[in-house]
């Protein structure tokens, strides 16, 4: 007897990739007429994921749990793709969706080919056309697009990206962005919108990425110092991410500051309300220079690159890399632009209207009534 449902398998192992992905697999759960959904979970960044796997109401039907102590890429890589071939071969997935470009992602994408399943690979197109920058994101998700059937790109840029890669349009589907979907949601459950007086002004900082570490991040400290004096009545919020590498030198350089606050990381309502109550982001990650600019949030881009220029176009994103003066001089002009315009800040859909989970469902349903007999 033909089966009527489409089957998913969702990887995640990172948290943006958990945040990416939630808001697909509540769509397709509320549709269990056409899906049936089950989620994988790596292990990739376990101390981060599972308070918010756990926010999101997410239960991982399986859990590789490949991390160990002083792991490689090549070992989560290889270890996170027999695991996946396996997962993926018994649940008899028909299609399997891949978020980003973490190396989770890949190895899940590489799992399906391997074993002739379809690839959907949410929020595909993304370049910044420096394979090094970020690294090993930007190879990630170049790989993943050579093996992906259906490519969810999140903007018009996006899939100009793709046609430039020989993508066929047919199989570049623009939804937007799901973590605006996210977003979205969770704010309409909550109270997250700025609960701030306008007296508490503060930058929200997070900085994790691997290019950042060691020199770039000593920089970026003296950058936030300098920026926090010349701003005598402004203070700073910093999500510590759990890497030692970025631990050590944030509260070695920093823990003594008397307007630096650090937090462990945050659980993603509590970011949301606290992004939405900033003056200004320093960030080094993708998924923040969404919310922010969906938020209206002005945000300083500590990174050389961004794969994500809709932002710097909107005026919302200003890359500024990691030298110490520019993060300082940039930051007081938009800090200064900001107590003016904070009320004024509204929400953008440049990255998207919050219905993309819904278009990635209605196309991998598209998909199935034009290939039927394919797994």
């Amino acid at each position: 007897m033909e089966r009527k449902t489409i089957r998913i398998t969702a990887v995640i192992g990172t948290r943006p990739e958990a945040i990416k992905l939630a808001p697909v697999i509540w769509a397709a759960r509320a549709r269990r007429e056409q899906f049936e959904v089950s989620v994988v979970r790596t292990g990739q960044h376990r101390e981060l994921v599972d308070p918010f796997m756990d926010e999101l109401g997410l239960k991982a039907d399986f859990d590789l749990g490949v991390m160990k102590p002083n792991q490689d890429l090549s070992y989560v890589l290889s270890e996170s793709v027999r695991g996946l071939s396996a997962f993926i071969v018994r649940e008899r997935a028909d299609w399997v969706l891949v978020q980003g470009d973490t190396t989770s992602a890949f190895a899940g994408a590489l799992a399906a080919f391997y074993n002739n399943r379809r690839v959907g690979h949410v929020e595909a197109g993304l370049r910044t056309g420096d394979r090094w920058n970020p690294f090993p994101e930007e190879v990630n998700r170049a790989l993943i697009a050579r093996v992906a059937d259906l490519h969810f790109a999140p903007t018009e840029q996006a899939r100009l990206n793709l046609l430039k890669e020989a993508i066929a349009s047919e199989e570049i589907v623009v939804t937007g962005n799901t973590v605006i979907d996210a977003m979205m949601q969770l704010l309409s459950r909550s109270s997250a919108t700025d609960q701030h007086s306008d007296n508490q002004n503060y930058i929200l900082v997070t900085v994790h990425r691997r290019e950042n570490h060691g020199t770039a991040l000593a920089d970026i400290c003296d950058g936030l110092v300098t920026l926090l004096e010349q701003n005598t009545d402004v203070s700073a919020i910093i999500s510590v991410h759990p890497n030692p590498n970025v631990r050590e030198i944030l509260i070695g350089r920093l823990s003594g500051h008397p307007r630096v606050f650090l937090k462990e990381p945050l659980g993603y309502t509590e970011f949301l309300r606290v992004l939405s109550g900033a003056l200004l982001v320093l960030t080094d990650s993708g998924g923040v220079q969404e919310e922010c600019a969906a938020l209206g949030k002005p945000v300083l881009v500590l990174r050389s690159h961004t794969e994500r220029p809709e932002a710097v176009k909107a005026g919302v994103s200003i890359v500024v890399g990691t030298d110490s003066m520019r993060i300082s001089e940039e930051g007081t002009r938009q800090i200064d632009k900001a107590k003016v315009s904070r009320k004024s800040s509204s929400f953008s859909t440049i990255f998207g209207d919050g219905h993309a989970s819904t278009r990635i469902l209605d196309a991998l349903l598209l998909a199935k009534t034009r290939d039927p007999d394919r797994k």
